[in-house]
């Protein structure tokens, strides 16, 4: 098994900065890429941003493109996720996340308890 904590969390006026950062522990040699997810009220949990250890590839949610930066060191197994020019519209619970797998679009096997991210206009 594989944990996750993430911190970082918190209130933020927008246009204004926060960084999220988060700690895997247990199983670490099985993961493949890290992640991070977001669900506002109401809505579908969707993925902002992962990164593959391998090849440290990054992919991003459009919505986020050129505010968000993922990154990631393999060998602290920690990731983070650099929100610039934040939003109203990214206030959300923020989950980091891990697979065992780098094949594109395969679900995420372990998760953490996610932390509350609130923009203020």
């Amino acid at each position: 098994q594989v944990q996750l904590e993430e911190s970082g969390g918190g209130l933020v006026q927008a246009g204004g900065s926060l960084r999220l950062s988060c700690a895997a522990s247990g199983r670490t040699f099985s993961i493949a890429a890290m992640g991070w997810f977001r669900q506002a009220p109401g809505k579908e949990r969707e993925l902002v941003a992962r990164i593959t250890w391998s090849t440290g590839s990054t992919a991003y949610a459009t919505s986020i493109l050129g505010r968000f930066t993922i990154s990631g060191d393999n060998a602290k197994n920690m990731v983070a996720l650099q929100m610039n020019s934040l939003k109203p519209e990214d206030s959300a619970v923020y989950y980091c996340a891990a697979r065992r797998t780098e094949a594109p679009g395969s679900p995420f096997d372990y998760w953490g308890q996610g932390t509350q991210v609130t923009v203020a206009s």
